[in-house]
């Protein structure tokens, strides 16, 4: 047995309680010399300061080894449970079989992290068995230190290194330090700390001062797996939302573009949607739920489900805005939503509209001129429960471009709705389409984009921007005499 230090009383414990030693603490003068001692001392302040200033896990756990190595120890490594980050509400036994632990981030010396990727990479979902130090600190939620690597990780890892000679410095330590990763009482995850033969092994007041950057790194690490949590829920709301990218209906060439409001936003208010209908028609729609956040966004999303739900119905574009507004009005959050709504006739050459209190479309004629649909009327918002809908049919006997966009596109704090609305029918002249005439969806995709970017000189930020670009393509011949007439109440008769 190591001797104690002088000081310590006969039968008294070595070690502070909340540590698990395997072998006793060395006394801080037995043979050290200088250079030693004073490499035991916590030196990961003030590198440890980027703990927490990043919402990203992989990022969080750079900082955490970085903060140790090389300064602290030789190589450092941060482990997360994977129950954890899949968020499962299964909690750790007192004496688990075995842990699944991903790991995070891995510093070696002053090694770039691509260095080790081949032998140890970031990532990597490792099962560690029962009596290891890691499952013993999962445990007990205690810092467990060895003078070595245990057996079974010295094993795996010999065996991954495939014969590689750093693999073999790697195992030759002189110290190993386990500290849990722990919240509320429940682990998460663990780091792991060597140093090799030429260094001062660890002590208590080592362990002490890594437990304490744990804690810190435990808070940040949860943070970002919040945040990322809910990050991808509003990716994945956003993408089941979202139609194609590029799409080619009967008689029509569809893109869209999105911008959420802010930097930090994912999903907001807006929403829009295609959906082809019988007889070769399709359906466009852009809509607004007011305000930002998971409100509104629930509320756009029952108000979109609400539009499907009665497109199938096959009823006429006034009807189904009428219904949609007295959906809105048992919608939380949907109260005041505005859309603009399209029904796309290619075979009979026609285009019906009905809007909701929402910005006119614009459309831009063979000839590359764009001007607003004048609409029959506005429309109120939905959710009012009084609005009644009059349509406005287009024949549309050749090509044209059809845009519809959501107010964030044409509305700010510093710029009136009617000159937004004329600064953007200018880009849509300006930006004009394939050189050969050929409006194909990548080409229509990029004109998307150019019409959302050249909108952000006058646009604050404040506000969604979403739009959609259709080129309406008429059919070449009338329908044919068997096919069934629309009644005028269904389908009002061009003007």
């Amino acid at each position: 047995m190591a001797g104690r230090c002088p000081g310590h009383a006969a039968g008294a414990e070595p070690h502070r309680k909340g540590t698990t030693l395997r072998n006793e603490a060395r006394c801080p003068t037995d043979d050290e010399p200088a250079t030693a001692r004073s490499r035991r001392q916590p030196a990961f302040f003030p590198a440890a300061d980027a703990i927490g200033s990043e919402l990203d896990l992989g990022l969080t756990g750079s900082h955490v080894v970085h903060a140790l190595t090389p300064g602290f120890c030789d190589a450092a490594s941060v482990y997360l449970l994977e129950r954890w980050l899949l968020e499962e509400n299964a909690h750790a036994s007192a004496e688990p079989p075995q842990i699944e632990a991903r790991r995070l981030a891995l510093r070696i010396g002053t090694d770039a992290p691509e260095d080790w990727e081949g032998l140890l990479p970031v990532g990597e979902v490792i099962v560690f068995p029962r009596g290891t130090p890691y499952t013993r600190a999962i445990a007990s939620l205690e810092a467990q230190l060895l003078d070595t690597v245990d057996a079974h990780t010295s094993a795996r890892l010999s065996t991954s290194g495939g014969g590689d000679a750093r693999m073999d410095v790697l195992l030759r330590t002189a110290s190993f330090l386990v500290v849990p990763l722990h919240l509320r009482g429940t682990a998460v995850g663990f780091i792991a700390c060597t140093r090799g033969p030429d260094e001062a092994p660890f002590l208590p007041a080592d362990a002490e001062a890594v437990e304490s950057l744990a804690a810190r790194a435990c808070v940040a690490l949860d943070n970002a797996r919040r945040y990322e949590r809910e990050r991808r829920t509003a990716l994945a709301i956003r993408r089941s939302l979202l139609p194609a990218t590029e799409q080619v209906l009967e008689g029509c060439r569809i893109a869209h573009g999105y911008l959420p409001a802010g930097h930090d936003n994912v999903i907001g208010g807006d929403w829009f949607d295609v959906l082809p209908r019988s007889g070769g028609r399709v359906s466009l729609i852009v809509g607004d739920a007011m305000g930002h956040g998971p409100e509104s966004a629930v509320a756009m999303i029952q108000l979109r489900t609400a539009v499907r739900t009665l497109a199938g119905l096959d009823i006429s574009p006034a009807e189904l805005m009428r219904r949609l507004d007295a959906l809105a009005c048992d919608t939380p959050g949907a109260s005041f939503a505005t859309c603009m709504y399209a029904e796309w006739d290619a075979r009979r050459r026609i285009c019906t509209f009905v809007g909701a209190g929402h910005p006119p479309p614009l459309i831009r004629d063979p000839g590359g001129r764009t001007r607003p649909v004048t609409l029959n009327s506005p429309g109120l918002p939905l959710g009012l429960g009084m609005g009644t809908y009059e349509p406005t049919v287009l024949h549309v006997p050749d090509p044209v471009l059809l845009l519809l966009f959501s107010d964030g596109l044409v509305e700010s704090r510093h710029t009136d709705i009617d000159q937004g609305i004329a600064r953007l029918a200018g880009l849509l002249d300006t930006a004009g389409v394939d050189p050969d005439g050929v409006t194909g969806p990548d080409t229509l995709q990029s004109l998307c984009r150019r019409l959302l970017h050249g909108t952000s000189a006058t646009n604050d930020g404040a506000d969604d921007r979403t739009l959609l670009l259709t080129e309406l393509v008429p059919a070449t011949s009338p329908p044919s005499p068997q096919e069934p007439e629309s009644s005028p109440d269904r389908l009002p008769q061009p003007r």
